[in-house]
């Protein structure tokens, strides 16, 4: 994959020599540059001398926890952070991704898994960079069309009937496809407001926008539920 004529640089920070080095060396064969970290400082340092595309980030390192890497790259800007990491519990996803992390993947992993949501997060990366500040014109994901401008969704050529809430919130996850949103951010962004039964109304409306579009209960189709974490608007390719 390249970007104009240069090739997308990745920064890699992860302590651990073995996974660092699969990591880097599958990624060169997909022809991305690579720049490695074994340490937050040394990370830090990186991002600032190489200014990457993308960070693949570990939690568990030796200096500090990778989370604070999040919140000081945060400060600076909105370069993509995946986050790969052996802890799995729904409260570190949800503590990272809502820290600003784009994606989250839990060790061990798939190359393949690995270098699809990394092409998902560039993707997603660069529409929302077009498209945060306006949101006109139009979304296509395999038979999914999204117009922003009409506020019109059509799934297989026919128009689907959704309330103001519905588009919405399917409108929100298409401007971050290929990135995790958690429940949270997606009540924030769609309500404005969280309160005790947001996620159960989220929730709902989710399981009606499934059904006007044709997805049957547990079907990966344009939408996938991170459990208990929040929802990820698939990408190119990765359906």
């Amino acid at each position: 994959m390249v970007k104009g004529n240069n090739k997308f640089k990745i920064l890699i920070v992860e302590d651990e020599a073995n996974i660092l080095s699969f990591i880097k060396a599958n990624l060169e064969i997909s022809d991305y540059q690579v720049v490695c970290a074994e340490t937050c400082a040394l990370g830090m340092m990186m991002y600032a001398s190489y200014h990457p595309d993308l960070i693949v980030l570990d939690l568990g390192l030796p200096d500090r926890d990778g989370l604070s890497l999040i919140q000081d790259v945060r400060e600076m800007d909105t370069v993509p952070i995946i986050v790969l990491s052996a802890r799995s519990s729904e409260m570190d996803k949800v503590e990272a991704l809502d820290l600003g992390a784009n994606d989250y993947i839990t060790k061990p992993f798939g190359t393949e898994e690995l270098l699809a949501r990394i092409r998902a997060v560039l993707r997603s990366h660069r529409y929302s960079e077009k498209n945060e500040s306006n949101h006109g014109g139009k979304f296509q994901f395999q038979d999914l069309m999204i117009d922003y401008d009409k506020r019109q969704v059509v799934v297989d050529g026919n128009e689907i009937d959704l309330t103001q809430t519905e588009y919405n919130i399917l409108a929100f996850l298409s401007i971050h496809a290929g990135k995790v949103l958690t429940y949270s951010a997606i009540i924030k962004a769609v309500w404005g407001y969280s309160d005790y039964g947001s996620v159960k109304k989220l929730q709902v409306n989710m399981k009606n926008i499934r059904k006007k579009m044709g997805v049957t209960p547990g079907e990966k189709r344009y939408i996938v539920n991170e459990l208990g974490v929040g929802y990820r608007m698939l990408a190119e390719d990765e359906g």
